[in-house]
């Protein structure tokens, strides 16, 4: 074995160590960022479906509803309303300004500050909401609500790959999506019971109780530890190898803690990680960070998670029906984000990715065929409960295949490609990308269903075809490789191979160059070891 290299089953070295309850202890407080995303993604949909709020701030939208139930009017367009679609979105578009705030943020006082200010924005934003007295009120929350989002969004992944041990950051990591679809289920079990308050004031229940996901993640901070990486970034060796020690459970650190060191320094060279992240030699991770999170919000998942109260409102349950109905799909996005912890570590990434997309596909076209099937192009009909149950059942199973699939790796595969030196500038970029992509969709998903009407989930089952083949041809596997020899998964793959020149590449001397040509861009063992 040539310099004592040992690989494991991606390739890459096995840093000596184990998963101790530190690490997972502190992975797991870091993962509760999630909940406040989630929180907001499943309250949002919930309270627009509540009468009393209609009422209040958005009479308009209420009168269309009531017209639509009369069956006087189309059911695609009865939720259209730009002032409520802005309402919803308003929070995506201030997460991605502050996600390029963040980077510099996490970047010079560490990812728990990142999270520490998150939580707090998030916090205040909640109280805006719960308080709000008009429409104005209500927008001047969610943007910082957004703040909050954007900051934990940019930090939680990033904390979550640098600290856990390669084999098993692919599990960690999807605690940050686990933690999204449990905030996503409280807030539609919470919709559920607050629907049914006397005097229509549930839904300030709903928004206020988003205060406490994000005081679990702003106190929570404040105890967490520094990743090592982040300590050697920022100057403080000794704390670094103190740190590494204890979230290796080992004293045999060195080798790892050499690899950090040499990566800082490397970072350090780069005095604009804005401009160097356009370099070439940058283009495969640079591709990823605005491909991955484009596909994710095009797979149509938050046209589901956003508005499935209202969706199922559309097909003709009633109140309580729709926001149960609601329930259930939490429920199984939570179920099937375990799948992809258990098997992510094990089956790579890749195989996630595809099998994933071929399920989400084949239930956007049944949904949109049983959808179209009733409503047709007018939009009127009246839907037998059997049926309508029949549609929940294919959504159900849409939702668990973006729950083991793009949802849990949409965060992870970006967090993970990065080099130090580029990695919060590229995590800026993927978080952005996310945030504008999910205002798009946000702002277009109700004028879109009442112009597309069914064909809607044919056009995002059109994308879903795009990025499974983009996966299939051009993301190679990057299970159990260490971050800080990423960079040859990349060298070795068919495609990106030839932006990366020889000399670009600085890993161990120890870790011979893999031969190029490999179309999953798997590190060879054989070419690491002999």
């Amino acid at each position: 074995m040539a310099g004592g290299v040992v690989v494991n089953n991606g390739g890459g070295k096995d840093y000596p160590g184990k998963l101790t309850m530190f690490v997972l202890f502190a992975c797991i407080v870091a993962a509760t960022g999630g909940l406040i995303f989630g929180y907001d993604i499943g309250i949002s949909g919930g309270v627009t479906s509540m009468n009393p709020f209609l009422i209040k701030f958005f009479p308009s939208v209420y009168r269309k509803e009531q017209a639509a139930e009369k069956n006087q009017s189309n059911q695609y367009c009865k939720f259209d309303s730009p002032l409520l679609t802005m309402f919803t979105s308003s929070l995506y578009l201030a997460a991605l300004v502050a996600s390029f705030f963040a980077s510099t943020v996490t970047r010079v006082a560490g990812r728990k500050w990142s999270m520490f200010g998150g939580g707090v924005t998030f916090l205040v934003g909640a109280a805006l909401n719960g308080a709000a007295k008009n429409v104005l009120m209500l927008i001047l929350g969610r943007v910082l609500l957004g703040i909050g989002v954007g900051f934990a969004n940019q930090s939680v992944p990033l904390y979550l790959s640098e600290m856990a041990p390669a084999r098993l950051r692919g599990m960690l990591n999807i605690g940050f999506q686990l933690m999204i679809t449990i905030g996503i289920l409280c807030a539609n079990l919470i919709n559920y019971g607050t629907a049914k308050i006397k005097g229509g004031w549930g839904w300030r229940v709903s928004l206020a109780l988003a205060a406490v996901p994000a005081a679990i993640i702003a106190v929570g901070a404040l105890f967490l530890p520094d990743t090592p990486n982040s300590l050697i970034d920022r100057g403080h060796t000794d704390a670094a190898k103190r740190m590494l020690r204890r979230v290796r459970g080992t004293d045999d650190i060195e080798e790892e803690y050499n690899d950090l060191v040499a990566a800082s320094e490397e970072s350090k060279l780069v005095a604009h990680p804005w401009r160097n992240i356009l370099q070439r030699r940058y283009r495969p991770q640079l591709t990823m960070a605005i491909a991955i999170p484009l596909f994710q919000q095009l797979t149509g998942i938050n046209v589901i998670m956003f508005y499935a109260p209202v969706l199922f409102k559309t097909l003709g349950f009633a109140d309580d029906a729709s926001l149960m109905s609601a329930v259930i799909t939490g429920l199984v996005n939570v179920f099937a984000t375990f799948v992809s912890i258990v098997t992510v570590d094990r089956l790579g990434r890749r195989k996630l990715f595809l099998q994933g997309g071929t399920q989400m596909l084949a239930c956007q076209i049944v949904v949109g065929s049983l959808i179209g099937a009733k409503f047709g192009f007018s939009g009127v009909a009246d839907i037998p409960k059997a049926y309508a149950a029949f549609v929940v059942l294919f959504i159900c199973a849409y939702v668990a295949g973006f729950a083991w699939s793009w949802g849990p790796l949409g965060w992870l595969v970006p967090s993970e490609i990065f080099p130090l030196e580029i990695r919060s500038a590229g995590q800026s970029i993927n978080v952005s990308v996310n945030m504008l992509f999910t205002f798009i969709i946000a702002q277009a998903f109700l004028p879109m269903l009442c112009r597309f009407k069914f064909i809607l989930f044919f056009f995002f089952g059109a994308w879903v075809v795009i990025m499974t083949l983009f996966v299939a041809f051009f993301l190679p596997e990057t299970k159990n490789v260490p971050i800080e020899e990423m960079v040859l998964v990349w060298k070795s793959h068919w495609y990106w191979g030839r932006f990366i020149r020889d000399e670009d590449v600085h890993v161990g001397a120890d870790v011979e160059m893999p031969a190029a040509g490999n179309r999953n861009g798997k590190v060879d063992p054989a070419k690491l070891a002999n």
